[in-house]
This record gives structure tokens, sequence and C-alpha cells, in this order.
């Protein structure tokens, strides 16, 4: 028994060492530098130990997720059930309005924002729109959102993603948006 325990040790540490490899640098004819495992195509890379962070265990993986029994609209069409482990979006952002769209005098400052997510908005998740760095809507189930009177000047319109635990998942690229209002001093526009 002795002898097996010792001969699988031995086969174990000889594995691990024709296991473990070298990485080599070496430059292509269009000088694009190459990495590969051949030591016959380059030079000897020393590798500094890869620094791992274990990723935080979520305690709230067993709690039942908040589900939305109210009217929103959607008819249940979210792309995941509730309570399903959170899964990145392939595209959240703002559609409209573009960057750097200038809102004319005649919108009073108001403007719709429209988001586009893929998949749909799962039902457990909300959105939540920010103006200049300031929380403007509170967090809903909803891809629109009406901004009304709007001061003049320049604005930074972002949405954030939050999951079911209301933390912000995904935020979107700022747009920014221009806000032309009537004056005291100019009240009608000359350019009419």
């Amino acid at each position: 028994m002795n002898k097996a325990l010792v001969i699988l040790a031995l086969g174990l540490s000889v594995s691990l060492t024709v296991g473990a490899q070298n990485i080599y640098r070496t430059t292509d004819a269009q000088g694009n530098v190459v990495f590969t495992d051949n030591p016959e195509r380059g030079e000897k890379v020393d590798l500094k130990p890869l620094t791992v962070v274990p990723g935080r265990s979520d305690e709230r993986a067993g709690a039942p997720a908040m589900i939305d029994g109210g009217g929103n609209g959607n008819g249940g069409t979210a792309s995941a059930n509730p309570g399903q482990p959170f899964m990145p979006y392939d595209s959240f952002g703002i559609l409209s309005p573009r960057q750097e769209e200038t809102l004319p005098t005649g919108a009073a400052g108001n403007v719709q924002v429209t988001l586009g997510i893929q998949p749909d908005l799962r039902e457990d998740h909300r959105v939540r729109l920010l103006v200049d760095g300031q929380v403007s809507q509170t967090a809903m189930h909803t891809d629109t959102f009406m901004l009304n009177n709007l001061v003049r000047g320049e604005h930074v319109l972002q949405a954030e993603l939050l999951d079911a635990s209301g933390a912000v998942r995904h935020r979107t690229s700022p747009v920014t948006l221009y806000v032309q209002r009537a004056s005291v001093n100019l009240p009608q526009n000359p350019n009419n």
C-alpha cells in the first residue's frame, strides 16, 4: 500500500512539472510582438505572479427576488424570470436625445429620454435617470422618461440600471443636451 502511494505521489509530481509551461516572445516580419509556448521561436519571458482577488459571496443569493405585481404595462415580457441570477445586457444606452442635440426654445425645456435596452428589461430590474449627476427620476421599470422644464444651458444625461436589491449594475455613457429657452432679454427669437 505504501509503495502504491509513493508511486502515485511521484507520478503526480512529474505530471505537474511537465504541465508547467513557459512563455516566449518573438517579433514577426511585420513587427508585431507574438507570444508563444514554443522555445525555438523566441526569448523566454518571465511573468510576474498573477494576483487573484476572490469574489464577494452574495448572502442574498438565496433570498427571493422582489416581483412587481403592479401594472407596469409590460405584460410580463421580460427576457428572464425574476429571481434568476443577474445577467448583463447586450446593450444599455440612451437612444434619444442624441449626443450634443439642442432642444429648441419652443420645447420649453421638455424632452423625452428613450433608452435602448437589449434584451428587454427584466421584471426585477429598474432604471433611474440622472441629470447633471443628480437623480432626476426614481427607479422604474421603463425605457422612457420625460424631463420637464429643464433650465437653459448644457445638461448631461445618464441612466442607471438597478438590480432587484437596488445595486447599480450598469450606467450609460453620458449624453450632453443643450437647452434653449426664451429670455427676458430676448423674448422672441429674431431668427424665426
